[in-house]
């Protein structure tokens, strides 16, 4: 071996291999096959299947998109887990780059199935028949008879007989086809996703969603400033939003009381007062779930409710300095004990801040620790923590958090029911809590393709339906001389469905035939004998 291999490599040519090795695809080779496996049916279907399982954490994680409040709750009550989850934009899964380029690649894998597929099944419905098989036997149903008729007159009746198909004429034989609406749904199905996906895409481009927070008697503008959290599309132009307003007349929010059920939410509603423009003729509408105010083109829904304790803040002089409803947080839908931050700036003196929770139903339980056992507002109660110094105001910050590295914590409120005063520890003044307004979360949603969006998803369930009910088949006739003179005529059929369905109606098809040669032959009251022959289909 090593002496002709010695020989090979002396024979050859200098810098030249004897045999030439394996060539790669190159370029425009990997480019095919990387777009034929893009638009693979497998490639789409994984993709589609990758699309539902990238929105389960938008379905048991709260969304940005829908609630910044049950957001900024997560992060609460999970401060080391909730900023891994941000990164990965778990909080805004559907406006995420990984969700986004799940979604195009499937944008363009259909498209790359669905038209070459949908030209392909318009050069059929323009091309003929195929022709008969020249082994009509090995078809899953095959009938024989012989008739007085001549083959002429059968494969004419034969004609008459397959209405409803697209009939060609072969010779001896009749070629008809029917069922091409099966392919056509199909088609309409996945072009009505096309559909559905670019209707999506452009009420994300076009459109834009925002959260709200309004207490009882406050209202709202919708301006860019108003909004507590508001994500445009890319092509939205933000100065130009529709001008209306709504004003919060009163919420009620009830809870059943009694029996296993007692504490769940039955019934928000809340009143609004609406203007299309400035100064434009009041409206009214009884804001509920799943019933949202449609306004100049502008969907806003009902989200939740939460609770704003009253306070009112006076000064080391005794002087008023903060008078309002402050939004809580709640923990969780149940008890609504509710977490908030009372900003107070404008003190004259050292500014004060306060971190207090809002218990609805306050009770002690059998520890002594003070809970609530009800979500509605039967017996309010706050305890506040008071801290003085510099808020840091300057910088931005959130109104649901409390920075208090520059500040001193003065001390710790005894429980307050409404009406109470606690004297601030050093004469910094006093804080009352006044009462207990509510406030409701709302979310506004422009959309204009919100009606293409459901055209398509409608022609989507048509062309399923279609796909699902109409079955093709194809039927053969052939009829030729037989040695007794008589007509042989041969029937086949072929169906891509359930075999039981299609032979019935070729055995009844082959029944008519049969009949309308009785009545056109001249063999008086000679019956034709038939011949049928069922198999299964090896398909």
């Amino acid at each position: 071996m090593t002496t002709t291999t010695s020989e090979t490599s002396e024979n050859a040519p200098s810098g030249k291999w004897s045999e030439p090795g394996p060539k790669g695809i190159g370029v425009l080779g990997w480019a095919r096959w990387i777009w034929r496996t893009l638009t693979s049916m497998r490639t789409a279907l994984i993709l589609l299947f990758l699309l539902a399982v990238g929105a389960i954490p938008g379905s048991f994680l709260p969304q940005n998109v829908v609630s910044v409040d049950q957001v900024a709750t997560y992060y609460q009550e999970h401060p080391d887990l909730a900023p891994w989850l941000d990164r990965f934009y778990l909080f805004d899964v559907f406006s995420s780059p990984w969700y986004g380029a799940i979604y195009m690649l499937l944008f363009v894998s259909l498209a790359g199935c669905v038209i070459p597929r949908a030209l392909v099944h318009a050069k059929a419905v323009r091309a003929r028949p195929v022709a008969t098989p020249r082994n009509l036997s090995r078809m899953p149903y095959v009938a024989r008879f012989s008739t007085d008729a001549s083959p002429d007159t059968a494969l004419e009746q034969a004609r008459k007989v397959l209405k409803g198909y697209r009939v060609e004429r072969y010779e001896n034989s009749v070629s008809g086809e029917t069922g091409y609406l099966r392919e056509a749904g199909n088609v309409l199905f996945h072009f009505a996703l096309l559909g559905l996906l670019l209707a999506l895409a452009a009420g994300a481009f076009f459109g834009y969603r925002g959260n709200m927070l309004i207490v009882e008697g406050d209202g709202f503008a919708n301006t860019l400033p108003s909004y507590d959290a508001i994500y445009p599309g890319h092509w939205t132009d933000t100065d130009d939003l529709a001008p209306f307003t709504i004003h919060l007349d009163r919420f009620d929010a009830s809870f059943i009381e009694d029996g296993n059920l007692r504490g769940q939410a039955e019934s928000y509603v809340a009143d609004l007062t609406y203007t299309e423009e400035p100064g434009g003729e009041e409206g009214t509408h009884k804001l509920e779930v799943n019933h949202p105010l449609t306004v100049d083109g502008v969907q806003v829904y009902l989200l939740g409710h939460g609770y704003a304790p009253q306070f009112e803040v006076r000064n080391a002089d005794g002087d008023l300095v903060f008078d309002q409803a402050v939004p809580f947080l709640h923990r969780e839908t149940m008890s609504y004990i509710s977490d908030g931050v009372i900003k107070v700036p404008d003190t004259g003196g050292e500014e004060l801040g306060f971190v207090g929770v809002f218990l609805p139903t306050a009770m002690e339980d059998s520890e002594g620790e003070l809970v609530s056992s009800f979500p509605g507002a039967e017996n309010p109660m706050v305890t506040l923590n008071a801290y003085q110094g510099d808020l840091g105001m300057i910088d931005p910050q959130s109104v649901y958090q409390l920075q208090t590295e520059g500040m001193e914590n003065i001390g710790e409120s005894p429980v307050m029911a409404v009406g109470d005063t606690w004297e601030l520890p050093d004469e910094a003044g006093s804080i009352t809590f006044t009462g207990v307004k509510e406030y409701a979360t709302l979310q506004s949603n422009r959309d204009g393709a919100r009606v293409p969006a459901l055209l398509a998803a409608s022609l989507a369930v048509v062309g399923l339906l279609v796909t699902l009910f109409v079955r093709p088949r194809r039927v053969w006739v052939r009829a030729t001389p037989g040695e007794d003179g008589r007509t042989r005529v041969e029937l086949a059929g072929l169906g891509k469905t359930e075999v039981a369905g299609d032979n019935a109606e070729f055995h009844e098809i082959t029944t008519r035939l049969a009949a309308r040669l009785r009545s056109e032959s001249d063999g008086g009251p000679d019956t034709p004998s038939t011949e049928t022959t069922t198999q299964g289909s090896d398909r």
